[in-house]
C-alpha cells in the first residue's frame, strides 16, 4: 500500500481513545508516529462521569471532582457502614477529563483531533471510511459497539441502566465523607434495582437509581423511583434539580477481542473492557492501555492477553445467574457486602485476588443458581 496518512488512527474520542492517545504521545517509543482521534463529538460538555476505587494519589487525582473514604450499603433489613481503608472511591466527570487529555495533547505534532464519523473500517485497504473523508493506517483502534453481543446464544447479557439528578437541598441531608454503593430499600417488581448516592456536600449530590436487568426500563419509572427514594428515604420535600444524566451499559461475558485482527484492535466497551459483573471501567481502560502499549513495544499484537478468562468466568456465572434469577440481586450483594472486607471486593472486582480469595468470595454468595450457571457456563 501506499503510505498511509497515519500510522494509528482510533476511532472514537471516548475514554478509551483519549487514554490511548495519551499514553502514546508520552512515550518515546513513538515518537514520530501521527495519530488521528476521529470523534464526531467535540467533547464540550459534562456527559457522564466515572467513578473507581484506588489505593493512593495517582495520575487523575488533580480532576477528581470528589472522593470518599466510607461507604453505606442498606436493605430494609440491615444499614452498614464500610470504612474503606487505604482505598479512596474516587469520582471524575467527563469534561475534565475532556479538557485534561486535549490540553495536554494540543502541542503534541503527532497527534491530530478530526471531527467526523467512521462509517466503515476496510482491512484490505487499511482504510477507515468518515462520512467526510478517509483515513489510512497501519493499525486501527476501533471503539465502535459492535451489536453481536446482543443476539448471542452463547453469552450472557444483562444492561446497567440509570438515571440521575444531580440535587441541592435546603437542609443538610447528606454525609460528604460516605457514599452509598447500594441501597436496597426502594424496590421494583422484584427486579434487582437499587439507589447510589455520591454527596459532594451536606446539601448537594447526585442521586442515581440503577437496574442490573436483562431488560431495560421507561423514563417515567427512573423519575418516580427516584422520588419516593428523595421524600421516603430522603425526607425530603423540596430540592432543586441541577442536572441529569442516564445511562446504559452493557454487562455482558461476549468476547469483544475476536472482532481483533491484524490491522484493528477493538478498545473500551467494545473491547471488553468494562468489568462485565459490575460496569466499572475507568481504571480498567487504564490498565488494558498499560497492557496493550506493551504489547506494542514487546513486538506483539495490541490485543494480546488484555483479557483475564478465569475472572471473565466468574463474571459469566455471576451475569448468568442475574439474568435467568433477577429477584436474588438484593440477597446476593448483600451477602457480598456482609461476609467480606470491603478491601477484599475492590480487589477481586480489579482481578488481583489469589485463588484462595477467589473461592472465599464466590462461597460467599451461593445460591444453588450459582452451581446450575456454573455447569451451563463449562
Amino acid at each position: 500500500m501506499l503510505t498511509p496518512d497515519y500510522f494509528y488512527v482510533i476511532v472514537g474520542g471516548g475514554l478509551a481513545g483519549l487514554q490511548l492517545a495519551a499514553e502514546i504521545s508520552q512515550d518515546v517509543f513513538f515518537k514520530g508516529k501521527k495519530i488521528a482521534v476521529v470523534e464526531p463529538s467535540e467533547k464540550l460538555q459534562n456527559d457522564k462521569t466515572w467513578c473507581y476505587w484506588e489505593n493512593g494519589g495517582a495520575k487523575w487525582d488533580d480532576i477528581v471532582h470528589h472522593k470518599w473514604a466510607y461507604t453505606y450499603f442498606n436493605t430494609p433489613e440491615i444499614s452498614e457502614k464500610f470504612d474503606l481503608g487505604p482505598y479512596r472511591y474516587k469520582m471524575v466527570r467527563s469534561i475534565d477529563f475532556y479538557e485534561k487529555i486535549k490540553d495536554l495533547l494540543q502541542d503534541s505534532p503527532d497527534v491530530f483531533f478530526i471531527n467526523d464519523e467512521i462509517e466503515k473500517i476496510d482491512l484490505v485497504t487499511r482504510t477507515a471510511i468518515g462520512k467526510n473523508k478517509t483515513y489510512t493506517a497501519t493499525h486501527f483502534f476501533d471503539s465502535r459497539l459492535h451489536e453481536a453481543y446482543k443476539t448471542s446464544d452463547r453469552t450472557s447479557l444483562i444492561y446497567q441502566h440509570f438515571k440521575g439528578l444531580l440535587i441541592e437541598t435546603e437542609k443538610a441531608v447528606f454525609d460528604p465523607e460516605a457514599f452509598t454503593m447500594m441501597d436496597y430499600r426502594i424496590s421494583y417488581q422484584n427486579k434487582t434495582c437499587f439507589t447510589y448516592v455520591l454527596p459532594f456536600s451536606e446539601k448537594k449530590a447526585l442521586v442515581e437509581f440503577t437496574f442490573f436487568t436483562p431488560d431495560m426500563s421507561g423514563s417515567e419509572e427512573y423519575d418516580e423511583l427516584l422520588e419516593q427514594y428523595l421524600r421516603k428515604v430522603l425526607l425530603l420535600k423540596e430540592w432543586q434539580v441541577l442536572e441529569t444524566e442516564k445511562g446504559v451499559i452493557p454487562m455482558t461475558n461476549y468476547p469483544f477481542e475476536k472482532e481483533n485482527s491484524a490491522y484493528l484492535t477493538k478498545i473500551g466497551t467494545a473491547g471488553g473492557w468494562v468489568k462485565a459483573s459490575s460496569g466499572y471501567s475507568f481504571k480498567n481502560t487504564e490498565k488494558k492501555i498499560q497492557k496493550l502499549i506493551e504489547n506494542i513495544k514487546s513486538g506483539y499484537h495490541p490485543g494480546k492477553d488484555l483479557i483475564n478468562k478465569k475472572f471473565r468466568k466468574f463474571d459469566a456465572i455471576f451475569l448468568d445467574v442475574l439474568m435467568r434469577r433477577n429477584d436474588l440481586g438484593k440477597g446476593l450483594f448483600q451477602k457480598l457486602y456482609t461476609k467480606n472486607e470491603i478491601t477484599d471486593i475492590f480487589r477481586f472486582l480489579d482481578e488481583e485476588t489469589t485463588a484462595s480469595e477467589n473461592r472465599k468470595i464466590m462461597f460467599s454468595m451461593y445460591h444453588r443458581e450459582f452451581l446450575k450457571s456454573f455447569f451451563r457456563k463449562l
